[in-house]
């Protein structure tokens, strides 16, 4: 090659960027109510206080971001102030602050209304997966990478509690309504780990029982509302593409319902007294009805 010569530059093809965006679902008939637009990376979280109207969302752009269901599609507040992925959300039942938690190893405390962070956290390796409130109480439950289940006491955010430290990373949790119990998931491989753990929160915080069954990693845990179950139950997700229900009582598997074609499964949320929703990675949300009348039975009814 010819001194002063150069090689011609391939020009790269210009990918499509991703639609990045929170929407709100009818969940009886699959219609979108609403799209918001405002984060810049991901959406790892999403979270809202029944009766009323907002929204919360968080992401991988470092931020949470306050919306309005009935009011325009601009953010009404966002919340900044981490310096990783956001992973944790929580809103207090009063609807007055937010929890935030990071892989950044921190907790944030902030106010709705101004958006300021009012009190931080941080713990080393604590790597937030999942934050709940615990119905009556100022403590909120979380989970971590580290393979830890913390309360908090949400007044001076700090840890009130941990439990035994699990074999696996803790994934998800969730609070019984009456806040006696939690129940907390495992990640883990080919039947190893893949379990969700239930725990007492009023005397001995000990392990009461666990939930066998899954053979990938368990990515969420509810308890099932009265009416949904004719016993005490919990329901679990998995990457293996099932969603389960427990005795919570014995841990015995009730029902297993598997969702072909439908990629691991990210998340499950109550609906009402007979429905229950589920997040795949490949095939959008599912709608679930457990039924009753003829033992514990459960189905998938629409998809969107």
């Amino acid at each position: 090659m010819e001194s002063g010569s150069c090689r011609p530059q391939a020009s790269s093809p210009t990918l499509p960027q991703p639609l990045i965006m929170v929407v709100a679902y009818n969940w009886r008939c699959g219609d979108i109510m609403k799209q918001f637009k405002g984060h810049e990376r991901e959406i790892t979280k999403v979270a809202c206080v029944f009766g009323t109207n907002q929204l919360f969302s968080a992401s991988r752009d470092k931020t949470a971001i306050l919306w309005e269901l009935n009011g325009n599609l601009q953010p009404i507040q966002q919340f900044l102030g981490h310096d990783m992925v956001v992973t944790g959300l929580a809103v207090s039942p009063d609807s007055s602050q937010i929890c935030t938690g990071s892989r950044d190893n921190t907790l944030c405390m902030w106010d709705i209304k101004t958006g300021e962070c009012l009190q931080k956290a941080t713990i080393s390796r604590n790597l937030v997966t999942h934050l709940c409130w615990i119905p009556g109480e100022p403590l909120m439950l979380q989970t971590s990478e580290d393979k830890s289940i913390r309360i908090w006491d949400s007044r001076r955010l700090q840890v009130a509690h941990k439990f035994p430290v699990k074999q696996h990373i803790q994934t998800y949790c969730d609070v019984s309504p009456d806040g006696y119990n939690c129940v907390s998931c495992s990640s883990g491989f080919g039947g190893e780990g893949c379990e969700a753990t239930l725990w007492d929160l009023r005397q001995t915080r000990g392990k009461i029982c666990e939930y066998k069954g899954h053979f990938q990693t368990v990515t969420s845990c509810v308890f099932l509302p009265n009416g949904l179950s004719v016993i005490p139950a919990i329901a679990t997700s998995s990457y293996d593409s099932k969603v389960k229900i427990w005795n919570q009582d014995t841990g015995a598997c009730l029902f297993t319902l598997p969702l072909d074609g439908s990629g691991p499964l990210a998340s499950l949320a109550i609906c009402d007294t007979s429905s229950l929703l589920c997040a795949s990675f490949n095939s959008g949300i599912h709608l679930l009805r457990i039924n009753n009348s003829k033992g514990l039975q459960m189905q998938e009814v629409a998809t969107f």
